[in-house]
């Protein structure tokens, strides 16, 4: 389905998004990313700001010359001193090597994972060490833009949500009724997500 028929679906579906459509600048498509490469851009950037990841992703990439790819076998050869030099602590190296042994064992598997659905593909990438359920979300909505994720616990969409909807619920109750307005949005979950974060840049705090 076109970007123009998926947004008429959600003008049409909800109203307030509708709004916050109309308010917005048009979304382009994620480009379909290396996974491998995204996990561990993902895990690198956790709990940092976007300037500070960026500045240390730049350092891990100097760790493989020529062209900073970080080859599976490359990253398990590195030592903890090595990624603590390139501003990585000793717990987020464990989860690069994670990655790059699951990598290495052909778990990454672009073609296979795309054809996972949510529930499935979210199941596969918990199962490494430091990969949670809303990393493995980011990677469908953004390295292989599948068009139906809802990221419910993500901190900008509750956040969201509850300035445009007027939420009052917290915890568990919130985000039942944040999937239940979401369920209007099927199959276009990701678009809409994308617009709400959107919002938070737009509107005043």
């Amino acid at each position: 389905m076109t970007s123009t028929a998926a947004l008429a679906h959600l003008a049409q579906a909800d109203p307030i998004l509708a709004t916050i459509i109309r308010q917005g600048r048009p979304i382009q498509p994620s480009a379909h990313e290396d996974l491998y490469l995204a996990l561990l851009k993902a895990i690198v950037s956790q709990q940092i700001s976007t300037k500070a990841a960026a500045a240390i992703w730049r350092k891990v990439q100097a760790l493989f010359p020529p062209d900073g790819y970080p080859e599976p076998a490359a990253v398990l050869a590195l030592s903890d001193e090595d990624l603590r030099a390139a501003g990585i602590s000793r717990q987020k190296a464990g989860y690069l090597r994670a990655i790059a042994d699951y990598a290495q064992r052909g778990q990454l598997d672009h073609a296979h994972l795309s054809q996972l659905d949510a529930e499935a593909f979210t199941l596969h990438l918990t199962q490494i060490k430091g990969v949670g359920r809303w990393t493995a979300q980011m990677l469908q909505m953004f390295a292989l833009d599948q068009p139906d994720v809802f990221p419910e616990g993500d901190l900008g969409i509750q956040n969201a949500m509850r300035r445009h909807y007027k939420l009052e619920e917290t915890g568990r109750a919130l985000l039942r009724r944040m999937t239940e307005i979401a369920e209007a949005w099927r199959p276009h979950r990701t678009l809409a997500s994308k617009y709400l974060w959107q919002s938070l840049d737009n509107a005043p705090t």
